[in-house]
């Protein structure tokens, strides 16, 4: 089972389109598959579809929960994820869409991202939301007062401390 919302880009041709997206609990659980989470308690975004040059700008925020396994502990828990949502979109073939060999693709840091390029005539808007939340996402997720203590054993001491005591015959 999969999440989507596609929104054919016609339907924009009247103006902005506001969305409230919310998954369903079985699209939450393949989503959280998908994503490598232990489970996805909450997700809802609210986003604003517009028309911008020949293709979509998508704007908006979304709030999720996830529940993953420390890293330290191998404790599940929960914590809040929240972003932002900014992309645009363009179909094949228009003016707008990136060109040129994207082997040598100068980076600007300073400069927005090219716009993504429509395989049709519609938007998953649902995707984005969810392409989003998995670059929030912690890849190395640690619950909060998780520590990592470690002392080495009593007695035990490593090969260059006897051979120390080899060269120091008072050691």
């Amino acid at each position: 089972m999969t999440w989507d919302k596609p929104l054919k880009l016609h339907e924009l041709a009247r103006g902005p389109v506001r969305l409230h997206l919310e998954p369903e609990p079985a699209e939450r659980e393949a989503i959280g598959k998908r994503l490598g989470l232990r489970s996805l308690p909450a997700l809802t975004a609210d986003v604003t579809v517009k028309p911008w040059l020949d293709g979509v700008e998508i704007t908006g925020r979304f709030k999720a929960v996830v529940e993953q396994v420390c890293g330290l502990s191998l404790e599940p828990f929960e914590q809040p994820v929240e972003g932002e949502i900014e992309v645009r979109a363009v179909p094949a073939g228009s003016p707008g869409a990136p060109t040129g060999d994207l082997d040598e693709l100068e980076l600007d840091l300073d400069a927005p991202d090219a716009p993504d390029v429509l395989e049709n005539d519609s938007v998953d808007v649902a995707g984005y939301v969810v392409e989003h939340l998995a670059l929030e996402i912690d890849p190395f997720p640690r619950k909060p007062g998780a520590t990592f203590d470690y002392s080495p054993p009593e007695g035990e001491t490593s090969p260059f401390a006897a051979l120390a005591k080899l060269k120091d015959p008072k050691g």
